[in-house]
């Protein structure tokens, strides 16, 4: 039983992986990535490490093939931030812990990489207008960054709540 349950976390922890790594490399809407979903996933109910690594290994994999940015550091931070949040949820998994944790997720990293936007890029002027401005500007990706974790993680969260609660009929035995 014990290695039945390990074989299915590898299993999760190496899905998550490709699906991380494959969904940022695809078009899709700016920033709506399940990369902040599998962060709170991974810290819910993988180990504690996975919170961190599994969307570290994801966004290290697929910097390496988009390249390089002034912000990694703020990304990187953003989603190790969001794992240690899984950590809260992790202890009493609700529904509504859960749903916090994923509004705080996406708020925290539209917080922490716009202001890494701002910090490290010629874009805005560095004072409190500039920073003002990059936020403003930053909205409408923020909409489908949010939309983007709360569908993915109602996905995850939900997903696994199915598969494994408990059945409520039996099977039904021949008569003989």
């Amino acid at each position: 039983m014990a290695s039945e349950h390990m074989t299915l976390h590898r299993v999760m922890i190496i899905g998550f992986l490709l699906l991380g790594v494959l969904a940022r490399l695809v078009p899709h809407p700016w920033n709506a990535t399940p990369v902040m979903a599998i962060a709170l996933f991974g810290g819910t109910y993988l180990s504690k490490r996975w919170a961190i690594l599994l969307p570290l290994l994801i966004i290290a994999i697929s910097d390496l093939i988009l390249g390089w940015h002034s912000t990694i550091a703020f990304t990187w931070g953003a989603f190790i931030l969001t794992g240690m949040l899984a950590w809260w949820v992790r202890r009493q998994p609700s529904s509504s812990r859960i749903l916090m944790g994923a509004l705080a997720g996406s708020m925290l990293f539209f917080v922490i990489t716009n202001f890494g936007v701002w910090i490290t890029g010629e874009l805005y002027p560095r004072t409190f207008a500039g920073l003002w401005t990059c936020y403003a500007a930053a909205i409408p990706f923020f909409r489908s960054s949010l939309l983007g974790d709360l569908v993915y993680t109602t996905v995850f969260f939900g997903s696994y709540a199915l598969a494994t609660r408990p059945r409520l009929a039996q099977p039904v035995r021949s008569l003989k």
